[in-house]
């Protein structure tokens, strides 16, 4: 997958995105009711199944936009860097590994959209593109992602 400049950039969120995390973190507190931070147990962000429709959504992105990921890692966990790496070659190939940036600050990045679950909390709010929140009401699902983006890149 090769960088390009003359595409619109687009980053997209992985927990909640394009991973199920909180579905694995209620899970787990229901498993243990007594853990505190399950994302802080190795394997945690490895594990963590698939949004529904997000690997096929990602791919289609890419083909059209300068695509990154780009999520902000877990500070209880220090494997997060590794695991979430680790997600994205079994998910979506080791091409998109060159595409994944790991921030606790996505204010930082340069683009014109954002697709991620907070608009608030990692720095979104200082993001100088378009915030397309996923999971809200406008954008439920990847279908309404995708029918928005596609036609704007």
């Amino acid at each position: 997958m090769p960088f390009s400049s003359s595409k619109k950039t687009c980053f997209v969120d992985m927990d909640d995105v394009m991973c199920d995390f909180l579905g694995a973190y209620q899970k787990a507190i229901e498993h243990n009711p007594a853990m505190t931070f399950p994302q802080a147990e190795h394997g945690f962000f490895r594990r963590l199944p698939e949004v529904e429709g997000a690997v096929d959504a990602v791919k289609t992105l890419a083909q059209t936009f300068d695509l990154w990921i780009l999520s902000a890692p877990s500070v209880f966990n220090p494997m997060s860097y590794t695991e979430k790496r680790v997600w994205v070659e079994e998910h979506l190939g080791f091409d998109f590994c060159e595409r994944l940036i790991l921030s606790c600050n996505k204010g930082f990045m340069k683009g014109d959209f954002l697709v991620d679950d907070r608009v608030r909390g990692h720095g979104q709010e200082l993001f100088e593109g378009e915030i397309v929140q996923f999971g809200s009401a406008s954008f439920p699902s990847w279908d309404e992602v995708l029918r928005y983006l596609l036609p704007r890149a």
